[in-house]
């Protein structure tokens, strides 16, 4: 019997990614060190993208002494800090950026009104056929519109209008006023249902 079988001739050894790796790294460019340079280290401030290269342990030395301000006075690294707040990009105080177009004052402006509409640019016309002035026509839910039916009354009647309606439609068929007549008391109940509906939605 062969002291390595057959099947064992074709089991292959995956190689060590870390010592593939240590193979074609730099050596570490610690003084004195041989070891391969397989960490990067950041060179420090000004000098952003540019590493050195250390083995494990002296990468190691290196960040537990590493400051990106050294050499900096207080009052610039507080200034570093308050620029970081804006990714070191330009900002203006209100009211201070002349450069930039006047936009609208919405603050004087009131809803509905021609003023708001005359200092916002509309560049595609949609308020363009819009009177300020006209009167919005008011779309009536189904309960609604059977209650101005029931009132006799249109879709465009104010609430003055539905009030007076209604004390004159109790009036006519009040029970008292008719004598206990039967139709003219389930006349009087839809009025009253009517009326509250409308009441309800804010109408009157």
């Amino acid at each position: 019997m062969k002291a390595y079988p057959r099947y064992f001739e074709k089991i292959r050894v995956r190689p060590d990614p870390e010592a593939e790796l240590k193979s074609r790294a730099p050596r570490c460019q610690w003084d004195g060190c041989t070891e391969a340079g397989t960490h990067k280290a950041p060179v420090g401030r000004m000098k952003e993208g540019e590493y050195f290269r250390f083995c494990f342990d002296h990468v190691r030395e290196y960040n537990k002494g590493f400051n990106y301000f050294s050499g900096l006075k207080d009052t610039e690294i507080a200034r570093f800090q308050k620029e970081a707040l804006t990714g070191h990009r330009p900002t203006w105080k209100m009211g201070a950026n002349g450069g930039a177009r006047q936009s609208p004052d919405f603050s004087q402006a009131r809803s509905g009104s021609a003023h708001s509409y005359s200092r916002v640019r509309d560049p595609f016309g949609f308020f363009a056929g819009r009177k300020a002035d006209a009167p919005r026509e008011r779309k009536l839910k189904s309960l609604e519109a059977r209650a101005m039916e029931t009132l006799g009354l249109g879709a465009k009647a104010t609430g003055a209008e539905i009030k007076a309606r209604y004390k004159e439609l109790v009036k006519r068929h009040h029970p008292d006023a008719n004598g206990g007549d039967r139709s003219s008391e389930e006349r009087f109940r839809d009025v009253l249902q009517a009326y509250r509906v409308l009441k309800q939605a804010g109408l009157c």
